[in-house]
């Protein structure tokens, strides 16, 4: 029988000695550092997950040199409140991209419209430039506009008739929403679960390895005692740093909705791992070996979990958004039943060492 008086007193312990843990302070900082700023760094984040978002970039002007007499892909330049287009020769125009006078140098070929040969376009941009990006971005708005353009003046040419493919259900995307409630806020909420697993095992096992094990033992606390004391102090941590995430969050302007079901998701499902870990951390007793098998095996476990629709990730992102199945209350029994399992297996193995 666990005495809890004992695994409190040795998660209290552990949780003061979590400041000593440079590797998981820093982790949790950097965590922090996301949710803090994280209407700051989406941007720049959502750029990488979908470079388009950088063609939305609005309120400046970019000066463009154009370097040839298709008036048609000028005029489109023209209309575009993004940019003021001027007509140059292209040497000229190359020198003053060079300077850093103009964004981008726009050289159509001297093909016509309606001719049989096709239209090229050469597009010089400053290489290693966070404006070029922007710059390709809204310019192949306009070249899309102007492929549109020459593909309706050239339909007469054809001498078949191209098949006309509709969407069954067009889908309208927002990869900026993609990205938060995707990416960003599943992150956020589980990095806490992975970080406190592999810390469980780090806490059992430098036992073993620094031969403190015995002086603890000592004591009247039992084996069992000792590793639900470490297990306690894992779990303990995860729902602060879930409600501090959530809080900062929506401070920075992200709606979340069903909080109190988010929590409990992510707690019971940080604590699955932790009791898979210390299962393994006591049955290898050996840091690197335990490491090595729980990530090996979580990576497994993922790998078939996220092939169902009622995985975790998903659930954490139909609840954020609001639109959560009732059935998620039956994954949440799903999650207390696991855990009942993986207490008895780790009470089996803890008898099975403890005089070891």
């Amino acid at each position: 029988m666990v005495n809890h008086r004992f695994v409190t007193t040795i998660a209290k312990k552990e949780i003061r000695g979590l400041a000593l843990e440079k590797t998981i302070i820093l982790a949790i900082l950097l965590q922090l550092f996301i949710a803090m700023f994280s209407s700051f760094l989406m941007v720049g984040l959502s750029a990488m997950y979908d470079p388009s978002v950088y063609g939305r970039v609005t309120g400046i002007q970019y000066g463009i040199g154009f370097a040839g007499n298709d008036t048609i892909l000028f005029d489109l330049f023209s209309r575009d409140p993004s940019f003021i287009p001027y007509r140059m020769d292209p040497g000229v125009a190359l020198g003053a991209l060079k300077e850093r006078q103009l964004a981008a140098v726009v050289w159509p070929s001297g093909t016509l419209p309606e001719d049989e040969d096709p239209v090229t376009v050469t597009l010089y941009t400053i290489s290693n430039d966070i404006q070029s990006t922007v710059i390709e971005v809204k310019i192949k708005d306009i070249l899309l506009d102007y492929e549109k353009i020459l593909r309706d003046i050239r339909k007469e040419q054809l001498d078949f008739r191209p098949v006309t493919v509709t969407p069954s259900r067009p889908v309208a995307q927002n990869s900026f929403y993609e990205f938060i409630y995707g990416l960003l806020i599943p992150m956020l909420l589980f990095m806490p679960a992975i970080i406190s697993a592999g810390l469980v095992i780090d806490l059992i096992t430098e036992e073993y390895q620094e031969q403190t094990l015995d002086i603890l033992r000592s004591t009247p606390a039992t084996l069992e005692d000792i590793v639900c004391g470490k297990i306690l102090a894992c779990i303990l941590i995860i729902p602060l740093q879930v409600v501090l995430w959530l809080v900062l969050l929506t401070i920075n302007g992200i709606r979340i909705n069903s909080l109190i079901e988010i929590l409990l998701h992510v707690v019971f499902t940080s604590t699955v791992l932790i009791f898979i870990a210390a299962t393994i951390a006591v049955y290898y007793r050996d840091r690197t070996k335990a490491q090595f098998i729980f990530s090996t095996s979580v990576i497994i476990v993922l790998l078939l979990i996220l092939a169902f629709p009622s995985n975790p990730v998903n659930l954490i992102v139909l609840l954020a958004t609001g639109i959560a199945p009732l059935y998620h209350w039956a994954v949440m029994a799903a999650y207390l039943a696991g855990c009942a399992i993986l207490v008895i297996l780790l009470k089996n193995i803890i008898r099975k060492v403890e005089y070891f």
